[in-house]
């Protein structure tokens, strides 16, 4: 029997590779020869020793999401994140609403009055709050705070072609955090489309640089900080001490006094108090709306960064940057034309389209292929 099955994983290998068999013929064949393997070995059933369980949890990797929730949680934060932007536009250009650090407050309170409604009606769970929760969540509310402040201060100082630049290096400074935080490593593929992202924002703005100190060193600090934050987010996602609805609801409770402080001490809370649009009805609903669609997008940051990586996470939102730039383009706007910035944005977004075809397909089917290779062997190991 066990020469029946060397045969046939012989040619299972060889059509899955020459012969382009349907791939769920092949899932199928090979779910039955795992199920052939497990019966014929005789120390199946018999319990491991705490030792070489420990040993065997070691050697054996995490299991990544399926392919299918990994792209559904990326373009559901692209969707997310393109969405947000409208609406923020509305309210804070169209409405002329004068704070955006209120309307990120408004944001985080809704963010802990969704989860916890939730969590009452018993829809969703999370922690209660205890001692313990601090030390689970740091650093992760400092991170929140300085990324805020750091941005809003770069933004002001710095034009958009520079901004946008700078900004570029949030997806460097996420592989140096994931490399150090979580032990990752890249394949020189992967380096090569961010690379070339970066440098194909560096020839969009290449018109128009500008040098202001202060305004490099906010945005510098700001990319630091977004890519830590990044990197901190996965490593809580994966120790599932508090869960992503968890990390967002304390996230957010213990954000929201330091930012309430925060806008009193620029004066952006009472601008927003005195604001003379409050009692305009639509005004009101699209406030509201941008409060909510900031629990959205937060929700599926988290999402895409458990189920993919937080590098992943900040190049989908780099290729929203890019693609609400085209939609400038063709719809009109505040862009302005010019040869070299179209041709950066063009190596940058094609970039960011490898990294999409490494990661999503050319990964996928290499872990396929791994993992008829190792049963494979496992026939071949068996006495």
């Amino acid at each position: 029997m066990l020469s029946c099955l060397y045969f046939r994983f012989r040619f299972l290998k060889h059509a899955h590779s020459r012969l382009e068999v349907p791939s769920e013929l092949v899932h199928f064949d090979v779910a039955m020869a795992e199920r052939s393997v497990r019966r014929r070995e005789p120390t199946a059933n018999k319990p491991l020793s705490p030792e070489r369980t420990s040993a065997t949890a070691r050697e054996q990797p995490q299991t990544s999401s399926p392919v299918f929730l990994r792209l559904f949680a990326a373009c559901f934060y692209g969707l997310s994140s393109f969405l947000i932007v409208v609406v923020n536009k509305s309210v804070l250009s169209s409405y002329s609403f004068p704070s955006s650090i209120c309307l990120g407050i408004g944001q985080m309170l809704a963010t802990i009055v969704v989860l916890r409604s939730g969590k009452m009606l018993g829809i969703i769970s999370f922690p209660d709050m205890d001692r313990s929760i601090p030390g689970k969540l740091f650093p992760l509310p400092l991170f929140y705070v300085g990324n805020q402040i750091t941005g809003l201060f770069g933004t002001q100082k710095l034009n958009l072609p520079m901004f946008t630049v700078l900004r570029r290096f949030t997806i460097f400074l996420t592989m140096v955090f994931e490399g150090f935080l979580l032990k990752k490593t890249y394949s020189t593929s992967i380096k090569i489309t961010v690379f070339l992202m970066i440098f194909g924002a560096f020839i969009a703005a290449s018109t128009d640089l500008a040098f202001d100190l202060q305004g490099y060193i906010f945005i510098m600090l700001n990319n630091v900080l977004t890519a830590a934050g990044g990197a901190y987010t996965k490593q809580k996602l994966d120790s599932k001490d508090l869960g992503k609805f968890g990390l967002l609801y304390y996230n957010s409770l213990f954000m929201i006094l330091p930012m309430l402080a925060f806008a009193h001490y620029t004066g952006d809370l009472k601008m927003g108090l005195e604001f003379g649009s409050w009692s305009d009805p639509m005004f009101a609903m699209q406030f509201l709306l941008s409060c909510v669609m900031g629990f959205v997008l937060m929700y599926s940051i988290m999402l895409c960064t458990q189920h993919n990586s937080a590098l992943t996470t900040g190049i989908v939102g780099c290729i929203k940057n890019v693609m609400v730039t085209y939609l400038g383009m063709l719809f009109g706007g505040d862009y302005i034309f010019t040869w070299t910035n179209f041709i950066g944005l063009n190596v940058s977004i094609a970039g960011s389209l490898i990294y999409s075809y490494i990661t999503f397909v050319q990964e996928q089917t290499s872990k396929s292929k791994e993992r008829v290779k190792n049963l494979h062997q496992s026939v071949l190991t068996v006495p």
